[in-house]
């Protein structure tokens, strides 16, 4: 078997105004720069990533791979026509140039806007049928929070799908799709039946560790396999105001009853669940005054999920900051915070230096926070992931800094390049110890439970203000279905 893979994900936030650029993508950031050729192989090799998990499986059947490129860019804005037509663009001309292909691989997001495709997945595969024609075994990996379309599902012959948040399967999904592309090779395309849910599920309700995620993604187990033959379950992007915004249900059958009679009882499932999601929100007030009262020996950690960079926020608001030195909590450290200017002006000042810094603040509806700091560590950001979810990865930060805020134990940990805090590998990398601390403020949404959880005596959910919204029912929607409510 010959077989072209290639990978091009973007999580799209549409109240973003800042656009994602083509050099977004080429450079690194959470995750690699832009890959071509064999750098695809050799570089994601062993890394939790889905073409990763592809092309171990496939390799281990002896398959002939044929990568063409593999690029992500920090979730943001609206990706540019010139960043999205460039990237396809390479795609689509490297598979013209290829012959004998079984099969094409592509490992996307599914919740991708541009400023011209509110369906950017939909577009990009339409683009692909149109070089490779309506024959040839096309299937594709998503996120657990795309937004699928009918475009989308009828262009692949099959679609799999993350069932962790964290993320912790995202290379197991990737393996998952080439045993669907195996038998599409052998057995021809399968039945395929999707339906889209009618409420929007706020992310930091949808963790996987807990009812009714857990319930409903465990539900799939029974359905898997052998083949084609599996029930796939997306959650959905709150952040991508599209028609397409929403959970969906997948189902994959030899026949088109059983797909049917396959997505009808895990639909049935996932309409049930609508009242059981916990969405509950802590002002920073709250979230701070109950972390200093905490009595356990390990810390507190308070997730400010509205100012998440891997949701496309800006992630440097300040207002959870402001209620830590406001209270003058005992050993809190804060981070990541993206503030380039900051950080280079403590790289100039050096090790140990004290001023007066503006920290953050830049987004509409924020203001910077101004206060008397001493540089505590600089770092060139660099950092090797240690956790479960992006362990074997480089984390790229840019010129970075750990900042103690004077006269307090608050250190805010300040980078050049967006990254969300979700290894405590970010941590150390500022000679801090994160169980040392009393009180952890990660600028995440729950990825960082992976690695933070096992440490935390509690977990606190924090709705400070920021471009990632998760109060569904005050978020201004334009484009979505009639009959799509929010929790």
């Amino acid at each position: 078997m010959r077989i072209a893979i290639a990978g091009f994900q973007h999580e799209t936030n549409t109240f973003v105004d800042t656009p994602t650029q083509l050099s977004d993508f080429e450079q690194a950031d959470s995750w690699p720069e832009l890959l071509c050729d064999q750098d695809v192989l050799a570089v994601t090799r062993g890394m939790n990533l889905p073409i990763a998990g592809f092309a171990n499986a496939a390799l281990a059947d002896g398959v002939e791979l044929l990568p063409i490129l593999w690029c992500a860019a920090e979730p943001g804005g609206k990706v540019t026509d010139q960043a999205f037509d460039a990237i396809s663009g390479r795609i689509t001309n490297a598979l013209s140039k290829m012959t004998q292909l079984d099969g094409v691989y592509f490992d996307l997001h599914g919740a991708m806007v541009t400023e011209s495709w509110d369906d950017g997945e939909g577009e990009l595969l339409s683009r692909i049928r149109r070089m490779i024609g309506p024959d040839l075994p096309l299937v594709a990996s998503l996120d657990m929070h795309a937004n699928i379309s009918g475009r989308m599902v009828g262009l692949s012959d099959a679609m799999t799908i993350f069932r962790t948040y964290p993320h912790l399967d995202m290379a197991e999904t990737g393996a998952r799709a080439f045993r669907v592309m195996r038998d599409i090779c052998t057995n021809g395309p399968p039945a395929k039946t999707w339906r889209q849910g009618e409420y929007l599920i706020p992310l930091h309700s949808q963790y996987t560790e807990v009812a009714p995620a857990k319930t409903l993604y465990k539900a799939l187990d029974a359905f898997d396999g052998p083949g084609a033959r599996l029930v796939e379950l997306a959650m959905g992007f709150t952040a991508a105001d599209t028609a397409d915004c929403g959970p969906s249900v997948l189902a994959y059958n030899s026949s088109q009853s059983e797909a049917d009679a396959m997505a009808t009882q895990i639909f049935a499932n996932l309409q049930a669940a609508e009242s059981q999601f916990d969405t509950t929100l802590l002002s920073p007030e709250v979230a701070v005054t109950t972390a200093m009262h905490a009595n356990g020996k390990r810390p507190v950690v308070i997730a400010d999920v509205q100012d998440n960079p891997g949701a496309g926020a800006s992630a440097d608001t300040t207002g959870l900051l402001r209620e830590l030195v406001k209270r003058n909590a005992p050993s809190a450290i804060l981070g990541l915070l993206h503030d380039p200017q900051l950080a280079s002006k403590a790289h100039e000042l050096g090790g140990g230096a004290k001023f007066e810094a503006t920290i953050g603040g830049r987004v509409p509806g924020d203001a910077p926070f101004t206060a008397h700091v001493r540089v505590h560590h600089l770092s060139d950001g660099q950092c090797r992931y240690t956790g479960e979810m992006y362990g074997g990865g480089v984390a790229t930060l840019g010129p970075s800094v750990a900042l103690q805020i004077t006269g307090t134990q608050i250190h805010v940990l300040v980078t050049s390049i967006r990254n969300q805090c979700l290894d405590l590998a970010q941590i150390r990398l500022f000679n801090l110890e994160p169980e040392d601390a009393k009180i952890l403020c990660v600028k995440s949404t729950v990825h960082f439970r992976a690695d933070f959880d096992p440490i935390a005596h509690k977990v606190l959910v924090c709705a400070s203000p920021g471009q990632f919204p998760c109060e569904l029912a005050d978020v201004s929607y334009s484009k979505l279905r009639s009959e799509v409510g929010t929790i």
